[in-house]
């Protein structure tokens, strides 16, 4: 059949093939049936034609036209400039990520890029007790650290941190969310960051540290760690970067090796041995999920710190890990009835002024400012330690009004100089504190005064000597007339050398000093090693010079060895961690002789006397000799009481931090009760040793006569305060001996003439 003139075209098989009717013209009216289609006059079989589009509405005119024409315009702008803006922040974004991605360094340089080393303290049993600087344990990765560790960090920082390409939007919504409902700025507390992201602070976005822009290295950090938008908007093409750079497990061992975890401790294999004392490999469920709290707030999670506050913050990193099913319900709760504690060397909350002071004294290149991971073998010996800190908290405690600001510091040493003990004021656990064992300069008053007899001893005066205690008047230059007085403002005659230390006559010990020289005083003192600057005029002999605890300590454990001075020391060994051959070797603080061996025993028999008779005797140990000297500044700002027995010298100070007056306190009392407190500990599994010191029955001369006296004695003209504030005891000596000598006799009658008592 041949088409018809209707526009369509017959099939092969006689159906007609439609064809849409043309855009723009109107529709022809309705013929009526068509002929030819096959269909009856009145049937209307055929279908109506299908339509390819939908026909456009028709555009309103008027007014909304024109409304409607404009917003269709603002929205193909706006569409462009989104479709546009996209290309440009893509684009980039690449930029910076390529940027960032040849920048990022090889692996084993992002672990550790610590520009400051670290300093472990071994005790004198080889032990740890302190640790300084950024302590490192060294590298490590998931596949050799405790499974449970991993699944605590991804668990605790970055759930999705296996499934994101580094940066979370999702978790930045949420985290902003929280921060405005808590009423904080969106970016201030919640970060939303992952893993990634905080591996770009730590990396402080490829910065790297410059000593000549920072002050030091914890400004650096603290800047990078500054969180603003601009950073924010920084971290994500350095995130995208390291997620090309490096896989998913080599950016968690950058964390793990970096991330700061208190006390010092940078990486988690630090950490784990600093508060478990084990390999971060063998971590249980209850210790990686305390490492792990530690990420979100290092310094106050810290276990040294509060361990109860860390053991609640691993509880609930314990709840995450069996939310997300790194752990069953059973193993989660066995975890929290047993959680993480301390390790014995992470308990000992001590020995932190003595680890100060060898930072302070050793060479900056190797402490303070290392580069390196050193080792230090110390001197330090924890039970001695323990024995001061304990003496101290028991005077204080007991004898002390509660309240009292007064501070004390104790130095415990041997003979040779080496350093046991160290308490630098009353808060000894803390570190980086004031030390006053170290740093506090201060008059030492009579505990000055075995330097002047050390001097005379070692010139030929013999401690049985004849020195006269009387009135005195000098003239100091500028000054005018000066006259010392006793503390008793009593004056005793003729007294022997040993008397005259044992009741700490002030005029004897001037004379004594104005006879054998100043500069003599001086130089013997010097000797010793008091490296203050001391004085020039005749109030050298009563310790009108400033020093510190540990160097009047030092030169006391001189007297201790025989007259040879020490250097107190504290270093034993030091090498770098890792090497076998130490770089340094100590073994003895001794140094050449001050004074003769005999002038030390004979001092050393005169400070027993004066612990045993004189104004020490509060030092008294039941079962061994003591040798010491109190010492008591005017106006009673400073109380000292340095001592020694066969095994080792102590010395403590007490006094005010701003020079307040003691009330009621001299050398004589509590600071001779905390030195036995402190010495009857370290002492008590020790046998009894003899002092090195003269037999004075057989050096040829009578020492002066004891009187013995009780309460029912009449002692009406008996000085009643040689102790430096309590009473004589029984066995005082009261004045030197009768004299057969001609010479003893001519000086009384010249003394009688002259007026003097």
């Amino acid at each position: 059949m041949s088409s018809s003139g209707t526009g369509r075209r017959s099939t092969p098989s006689g159906r007609r093939n439609l064809v849409a009717d043309r855009r723009g013209t109107s529709p022809a009216p309705n013929p009526g049936p068509r002929r030819g289609s096959g269909s009856s006059s009145g049937g209307g079989g055929g279908k109506p034609p299908r339509r390819r589009g939908r026909a456009p509405r028709p555009r309103p005119r008027g007014p909304l036209g024109w409304i409607a024409a404009v917003i269709r315009l603002i929205g193909r702008v706006i569409w462009g400039l989104i479709w546009r803006g996209t290309v440009v922040v893509m684009l980039l974004l690449g930029a910076a990520t390529a940027y960032y991605y040849a920048q990022l360094p090889e692996l084993s340089a992002a672990v550790d890029a610590r520009s400051r080393g670290s300093v472990t303290m071994l005790d004198r049993n080889g032990n740890v007790f302190a640790w300084r600087g950024d302590q490192f344990g060294g590298a490590i990765d998931p596949a050799t650290v405790s499974p449970h560790l991993v699944n605590a960090i991804v668990a605790t920082e970055d759930r999705r941190f296996y499934r994101h390409l580094g940066v979370s939007p999702r978790g930045i919504a949420s985290a902003i969310r929280i921060n405005l409902s808590e009423g904080r700025g969106p970016l201030t507390g919640h970060g939303g960051s992952t893993i990634t992201q905080q591996v770009a602070k730590l990396m402080c976005l490829g910065v790297p540290y410059e000593q000549a822009q920072w002050e030091n290295e914890a400004e650096y950090e603290q800047d990078c760690r500054r969180t603003t938008l601009w950073r924010k908007i920084q971290e994500v093409p350095f995130a995208l970067a390291m997620e090309f750079r490096y896989t998913k497990d080599e950016i968690l061992s950058v964390y793990m090796n970096r991330a700061f975890l208190g006390a010092g401790t940078r990486g988690f294999e630090a950490a784990a041995q600093r508060y478990f004392a084990t390999s971060s490999a063998d971590l249980n469920p209850a210790q990686s999920a305390m490492l792990a709290g530690l990420l979100v707030a290092p310094s106050y999670y810290a276990p040294t710190r509060n361990l109860e506050r860390a053991q609640s913050r691993a509880s609930t990193v314990l709840r995450l890990m069996e939310t997300q099913g790194y752990l069953s319900a059973s193993e989660a709760a066995a975890a929290r009835e047993t959680p993480a504690t301390l390790s014995a060397a992470a308990r000992q909350d001590s020995g932190g002024a003595f680890a100060d002071w060898i930072m302070s004294t050793g060479p900056d290149f190797l402490t303070g400012e290392t580069t390196e991971d050193v080792m230090i073998g110390t001197t330090f010996d924890p039970a001695m330690q323990a024995a001061a800190e304990a003496a101290l908290d028991e005077v204080f405690a007991t004898q002390v009004r509660e309240g009292s600001l007064a501070q004390a510091a104790i130095v415990v040493m041997s003979a040779d100089g080496a350093v046991r003990a160290m308490v630098g004021g009353r808060d000894a656990a803390g570190t980086g504190l004031f030390n006053r064992a170290t740093q506090a300069r201060r008059q030492t008053g009579s505990s000055f005064k075995p330097f002047v007899y050390a001097a005379a001893l070692d010139l030929g005066w013999r401690f049985d000597d004849i020195i006269f205690d009387g009135p005195l008047t000098l003239n100091i230059p500028g000054s005018g007339p000066w006259s010392p007085e006793n503390y008793t403002r009593e004056f005793y005659g003729d007294v022997t050398l040993t008397n005259a230390l044992q009741r700490s006559l002030n005029t004897a010990a001037v004379r004594l000093s104005e006879e054998v020289g100043r500069d003599a005083v001086r130089t013997v003192a010097a000797q010793f090693g008091i490296e203050s600057s001391l004085a020039e005029g005749p109030a050298l002999a009563l310790g009108a010079s400033e020093s510190t605890l540990i160097e009047m300590t030092g030169a006391y454990a001189g007297i201790l060895n025989g007259g040879s001075a020490v250097v107190p020391y504290g270093v034993q060994e030091l090498r770098l961690i890792g090497d076998i051959n130490p770089l340094f070797q100590q073994s003895t603080g001794i140094q050449e002789r001050v004074i003769s061996e005999q002038a030390a025993r004979q001092l050393t028999y005169m400070m027993s006397v004066a612990v045993a008779q004189g104004t020490g005797q509060r030092a008294q140990l039941p079962d061994r000799p003591v040798a010491g000297k109190t010492g008591t500044t005017n106006s009673q700002r400073d109380a000292w009481f340095i001592g020694f027995t066969a095994d080792y010298v102590a010395g403590v100070w007490m006094g005010y931090d701003d020079n307040s007056p003691l009330a009621g306190v001299t050398g004589g009392g509590l600071p001779a009760e905390i030195w036995r407190q402190t010495m009857e500990r370290i002492h008590r599994d020790l046998s009894p040793r003899p002092l090195p010191m003269i037999d004075p029955a057989e050096e040829g001369r009578t020492e002066p006569q004891i009187v013995e006296y009780g309460p029912e004695d009449n002692l009406e003209g008996v000085p009643q305060d040689w102790a430096e504030g309590d009473p004589p005891p029984r066995g005082t000596p009261l004045g030197p001996a009768p004299q057969d000598d001609a010479d003893q006799i001519i000086m009384r009658v010249l003394n009688g003439l002259l007026g003097r008592n």
